[in-house]
């Protein structure tokens, strides 16, 4: 108890002297450590985590129980440990950066219509296309690329660069095609590459009906910020992967209100709001200059 309280009144003593930039760090590493516990938690580390816990705990306890030889051996196997960690989640790694900085990706008005444009054009395919297949029961995986690139993945596959149409979707998803088993990238409103093989999901929360295309869409989503549309062959159910959460039994025109708000970004949105509320003022006052 005496060495209990002998902290708290260490605490005491120690709040007056808490600055600004003292807060402010705390609060840094209370994110960065939130940030980590999400990447085990949503990652296949979870398993690594538990084991390299383990370990420390053994550790601890043979120091404790002057099992010299043993701790050293442990003590060497953990400061080998982190160099062998950063080589086996270098893909995990760089996914992060590369989300983070896509986060920092300068964007340029001059392109924004014409942008805006292309993606409603291929929302609007894709959602005609999936309401088909949905109805055929055709399997089919679409991954529209945001911030996060895909290029790793378009690499590997089929390259395609074509606009995105209903029957260009239905043709690449047809059963008895050669890139049919694969996922569809779409990338600046225009479909990337076809065939494309995406990375699974750790997650074992999943329902267990689900097959390969959707253990892909999630897993693609918790990989990168892609928006990525499912349909099963099974039952023909339509479900859209975001940020590793998977919202199934979408109708079409749920589909489509869904991949506007999340590929159309807001700030485009306002534009498109006030271009629309200029107009309108202009007409009105045109219609009262002609009563007059």
């Amino acid at each position: 108890m005496s060495a209990i309280r002998e902290l708290f009144q260490n605490l005491l003593y120690a709040i007056p002297s808490i600055g600004i930039m003292d807060v402010v760090d705390i609060l840094v590493v209370a994110f960065l450590f939130y940030t980590v516990l999400r990447l085990i938690q949503s990652t296949s580390a979870s398993r690594v985590a538990r084991g390299i816990l383990l370990v420390l705990a053994v550790t601890w306890l043979t120091g404790i129980v002057h099992m010299y030889t043993l701790n050293w051996i442990l003590n060497k196997i953990l400061e080998l440990g982190v160099i062998a960690l950063v080589i086996m989640f270098q893909p995990e790694l760089r996914r992060g950066l590369e989300r983070v900085g896509g986060k920092f990706k300068l964007s340029f008005s001059d392109s924004v219509l014409a942008n805006r444009s292309v993606e409603e054009s291929a929302i609007e395919a894709t959602v005609a296309a999936c309401e088909i297949m949905s109805k055929e029961h055709v399997g089919a995986l679409i991954a529209f690329e945001r911030d996060t690139s895909l290029e790793e993945y378009v690499r590997k596959a089929t390259p395609i660069d074509a606009k995105v149409t209903v029957q260009l979707l239905r043709n690449l998803f047809f059963p008895k095609a050669s890139l049919h088993d694969g996922a569809v990238i779409i990338r600046n409103g225009r479909v990337a590459a076809a065939g494309c093989v995406m990375p699974l999901t750790g997650n074992s929360n999943l329902s267990k009906d689900l097959g390969t295309r959707h253990h892909a869409a999630v897993g693609t989503s918790e990989a990168s910020d892609a928006v990525v549309v499912v349909v099963s062959e099974e039952t023909g159910t339509i479900s859209v992967a975001i940020n590793g959460m998977l919202k199934r039994h979408l109708a079409p025109q749920t589909l489509e209100k869904l991949l506007s708000n999340e590929l159309l970004k807001s700030d485009e949105n306002t534009r498109h709001t006030l271009t629309d509320k200029v107009k309108g003022v202009i007409m009105k006052r045109a219609g009262k200059h002609e009563e007059k």
